[in-house]
């Protein structure tokens, strides 16, 4: 797998490389969030071949006077479900049924097992520089006179540089979650997890799971879900 020091350098093998490479390098359990990658150090871990290059780019930023800080970085599986059961269960108390609970809750949050923060390629990022309280990820903070504008124009401009890009842009065209100017994902290695990621199963694995609305994960929902918020991103990622 691509998780040690010696792979980190031959994942450009695998971007022009066979379905079976993609498949191998990638299994189930880590494209589900419930695998073992070798992530980096910190509060925010990556895999180290994003880790890299994420350091390079923060380097680069720092002349400037930006201090990229990771928000979020490598997310489980169970810290996602977490995250999603705790809304569920609050819109149910609200009143919202299933439908309507699922509708509100994935406008910005992923269903378990579909995050691609578990593949340790995406970083939730803001400025170090600029203390701020509260949440700190809103679309407003890095536009016009946000403490993060600086930080989203920069990225704009140089992300690329270092392969990341953002998956949830604001081109209106696109379906899926609302556009996330704070969410960068690393290419090289996350369009190779998406490939293998596309031919899972996922239906079987939520009705297995303990994830609140289960019941609603029909056909027509999975394939409306894949096509709109799975491969409703940046084209470039795909």
């Amino acid at each position: 797998f691509f998780f040690t020091q010696k792979t980190a350098y031959d994942i450009s093998a695998c971007l022009v490389g066979s379905e079976m490479c993609i498949r191998d390098r990638y299994p189930n359990d880590l494209l589900f969030g419930k695998g073992n990658p070798d992530l980096s150090n910190g509060e925010a871990p990556l895999i180290k071949p994003v880790q890299k290059a994420f350091d390079q780019m923060a380097e680069a930023a720092k002349k400037e006077n930006i201090t990229l800080k990771i928000v979020s970085g490598y997310r489980s599986f169970e810290r996602q479900k977490q995250i999603w059961n705790r809304k569920y269960s609050r819109n149910q108390k609200a009143g919202l049924d299933s439908i309507d609970n699922i509708k509100k809750i994935i406008t910005f949050s992923t269903l378990p097992g579909t995050s691609r923060h578990h593949w340790g390629t995406e970083v939730d990022l803001i400025d170090g520089s600029q203390k701020e309280e509260g949440d700190v990820l809103l679309t407003q903070k890095f536009q016009g006179e946000g403490p993060y504008a600086r930080l989203a124009l920069w990225m704009q401009e140089n992300a690329s540089q270092f392969g990341f890009y953002l998956p949830y842009t604001n081109n209106k065209k696109r379906k899926g979650f609302s556009f996330e100017p704070w969410h960068y994902s690393y290419a090289p290695v996350s369009i190779q997890m998406l490939k293998a990621y596309l031919k899972l199963d996922l239906i079987s694995f939520l009705k297995a799971s303990e994830v609140l609305g289960k019941e609603v994960f029909d056909i027509d929902f999975i394939s409306t879900y894949i096509e709109e918020n799975i491969k409703g991103i940046n084209p470039v990622l795909l």
